[in-house]
């Protein structure tokens, strides 16, 4: 990894391009980041940075989180993510990492906790096909078949059932970097990235690339 940024989710927009064209974009307040920690092959046994985002009441951190802080010389941060680094000499700690490490035309990778739907059923779940609507049927938007019933008479492993849906970590590759507003901390993303507006992601530069 090359290049990584905590920022928070401000919304989408649209924006035209030189042409008249609209590029629909995600608006992410990208940084700036202070580095916390620094850890080296020496040390830890392998190269990153621990980087904080976000500012948070000191009455809401407890001492273990305060003395890390307190120790590396920042202020309080809400957000704490470590990246490792193919080379970490060019950071030190209480070093501030800014959204201008970005530029447009960049390919991105941007992490974040999707939406939670809560209990779902195997249709929204799953994509499942629902039952005949008519009144007779009797079987509508249930689960259907759960296998066979004499052997091995158990539902296997991994069986696509209702559940929890959502809030998990999603990442998203291979997004364009639209418009980098360094003055304002903004960047402006192609299309859609995870999470809720004012959900905290990570853009990373892209594996892919």
């Amino acid at each position: 990894m090359k290049k990584a940024l905590i920022g928070k989710k401000i919304g989408m927009t649209q924006i035209f391009d030189q042409n008249g064209k609209v590029i629909p974009v995600t608006v992410v307040e990208a940084g700036p980041c202070v580095v916390v920690q620094k850890k080296t092959v020496d040390t830890d046994g392998y190269d990153a940075i621990q980087v904080g985002f976000g500012e948070i009441r000191e009455k809401l951190v407890n001492k273990p989180r305060k003395g890390h802080f307190a120790k590396a010389g920042v202020s309080i941060r809400r957000t704490l993510k470590e990246f490792r680094l193919e080379d970490v000499t060019a950071y030190n700690v209480g070093d501030e990492i800014k959204v201008d490490i970005f530029e447009a035309g960049d390919k991105v990778d941007v992490s974040g906790i999707s939406k939670g739907k809560g209990f779902q059923g195997t249709i929204k779940r799953w994509n499942a096909s629902r039952g005949p609507m008519s009144h007779g049927s009797k079987f509508h938007r249930a689960v259907g078949s759960m296998g066979a019933s004499s052997d091995p008479s158990r539902t296997f492993k991994n069986k696509r059932m209702p559940g929890h849906m959502g809030a998990v970590n999603t990442t998203v590759l291979n997004l364009e970097v639209v418009k980098v507003m360094a003055d304002k901390n903004i960047v402006l993303i192609k299309g859609g990235i995870p999470g809720p507006n004012k959900g905290t992601v990570v853009i990373r530069n892209s594996v892919r690339a």
